[in-house]
């Protein structure tokens, strides 16, 4: 191999991935009435492909004139996330793709105070606790880089479908931890994660596509 022709292959550190989503915190700093925590794991199988798992607690409360409501509970996602990086430009250190990921919830909603206004005159009254389960999924883009050596930083955007909300029509929770507002079938959102890493295992790839090999007989002249 000449000196500046490019490898054949690489080597690349297979890691497992722990880390906690930092916004949720932050916001909770400017909102009390809105609190995020997350966890996040991931373990590579290959430079390609790692198996993805969160989990999270939410606690969310809205008030207004004439009503007042409480979302919390505890959330769930897994799947898989995928490199689009090539092995030579990633190497084991940056990640650029999209996971794509099952989501489950299961929280308490509640309406402590409810006043409405019909024919006879104003009327207050209360929905009682009860509880739901939430079912969505998640399609996940994002970026992930090294900064220090097994310290990452990075961010994700979260485009998720609801799938069931755990109630009839009428009766749909406003909110539901780790997916967001139940009143739309789509919703999205931003995350920051701060990701530490453990290498279990290097592999080889290889990144040079070999020369088409030539198939037909030479004519003769």
């Amino acid at each position: 191999m000449a000196q500046n022709e490019p490898p054949d292959s690489v080597d690349i550190l297979l890691k497992l991935k722990v880390g906690i989503e930092v916004a949720g915190p932050a916001i909770y700093f400017t909102d009390k009435n809105n609190l995020s925590i997350e966890g996040y794991f991931s373990a590579d199988l290959n430079e390609r492909r790692a198996l993805y798992f969160s989990g999270g607690y939410s606690d969310f409360k809205y008030s207004q004139y004439n009503y007042s409501y409480i979302s919390k509970g505890f959330y769930v996602k897994a799947g898989v996330d995928f490199n689009l990086l090539k092995p030579a430009t990633g190497m084991g250190k940056y990640w650029a793709g999209i996971g794509l990921h099952y989501g489950l919830s299961s929280f308490i909603s509640e309406t402590p105070f409810l006043k409405y206004e019909n024919y006879w005159g104003t009327t207050s009254s209360s929905i009682a606790r009860k509880t739901d389960w939430g079912h969505y999924l998640e399609a996940s883009p994002g970026f992930r880089a090294e900064i220090f050596r097994n310290f990452n930083i990075g961010w994700s955007i979260s485009l998720r479908k609801l799938i069931y909300t755990g109630t009839g029509k009428d009766l749909k929770p406003i909110f539901i931890p780790g997916y967001g507002s139940a009143n739309k079938s789509f919703s999205t959102g931003i995350s920051y994660y701060l990701m530490w890493s453990i290498p279990y295992k290097k592999i080889r790839v290889t990144v040079k596509e070999e020369p088409p090999s030539e198939t037909g007989e030479q004519e003769e002249p």
